[in-house]
């Protein structure tokens, strides 16, 4: 528990990453059914230019009246200035937090947790894998290796989700699709409606779309989230194609609880998600019992 408490009290030199900041809300965009996305500004004008965080971290945001919540950051730290998060409304807190409006205040503290290892994955290529609202915290790993394109060789997103209705980020995810510099791959689990099938007429598991990337599976560094049920299968559809387990890293967002370790509901073994992870190597989710 000590050295948990010591990499938090590394994470940030310009603020203090146990104490709720204020923020604005200064977008609300809906994306699917009970998904949106919100835009933060710190009322402290000096942290907008100085707070950071790495792709994969997380933040504990302060619903007043509500308590707090756990949320991946779906921006990237390459663009400053403003905090995204992308909320599913599933509970209390997440309700009162969709019920809210442009220029409410509310409380954010952190980052917390690791990252996606993005200075290992320079020099090589990155394949990214996400299944539903598991774009959300792989959005900020998007953007960041687009943002700093020249460090990184072929890159590749395959997205998966139930159908078009649940697509999250639709225009954005159509722009990356026409980009030369980012080869996307989509599915659905089922093509029905005319809006499915405009969206990809490619129908099943995400895990369908592996054998299709044409990269070099020892020269890839893989990220991955989603349902982390799936994650065994992907893994092993991974493996099957030559990608090493190594190099393989899985984001355990879902079970993010209290942000520093001291709940206890996010353990699994002798690990903590929100200290240790949520990022980890797909070791991690093959060995530890219950983790995925």
């Amino acid at each position: 528990m000590k050295k948990s408490l010591e990499k938090l009290l590394t994470i940030s030199t310009v603020h203090d990453p146990f104490k709720p900041q204020k923020v604005r809300i200064t977008d609300i965009e809906e994306l699917a059914p009970d998904h949106k996305k919100f835009s933060f500004v710190f009322v402290e004008d000096e942290l907008n230019e100085k707070w950071s965080h790495k792709p994969g971290q997380f933040v504990m945001l302060t619903v007043p009246k509500a308590g707090e919540i756990p949320i991946s950051i779906c921006s990237s730290p390459t663009r400053k200035g403003t905090i995204e998060l992308t909320v599913r409304k599933v509970g209390r807190k997440t309700e009162v937090l969709h019920s809210m409006k442009c220029g409410d205040i509310l409380g954010l503290r952190g980052p917390y947790g690791n990252s996606f290892p993005v200075d290992l994955m320079e020099g090589h290529n990155v394949l990214i894998i996400a299944g539903g609202l598991g774009m959300a915290p792989l959005r900020s790993l998007v953007w960041y290796i687009l943002d700093k394109r020249e460090k990184y060789k072929e890159v590749y997103l395959l997205y998966g989700t139930r159908n078009y209705e649940a697509v999250l980020y639709k225009d954005e995810l159509r722009r990356l699709k026409e980009r030369d510099d980012i080869k996307c791959l989509y599915i659905l689990d089922r093509v029905e409606t005319e809006e499915d099938k405009a969206w990809t007429e490619r129908e099943g598991l995400i895990t369908s779309l592996i054998p299709e990337v044409k990269l070099d599976p020892a020269d890839t560094y893989v990220a991955v989230c989603g349902p982390p049920v799936a994650y065994r299968f992907i893994g092993a559809e991974l493996i099957k194609n030559g990608y090493q387990e190594s190099k393989v890293f899985v984001s355990l967002e879902r079970k993010m609880e209290c942000g520093v370790g001291k709940c206890g509901h996010c353990q699994v073994g002798y690990k903590f998600t929100c200290v240790d992870g949520p990022i980890f190597p797909l070791w991690d989710t093959k060995n530890l019992p219950k983790m995925i």
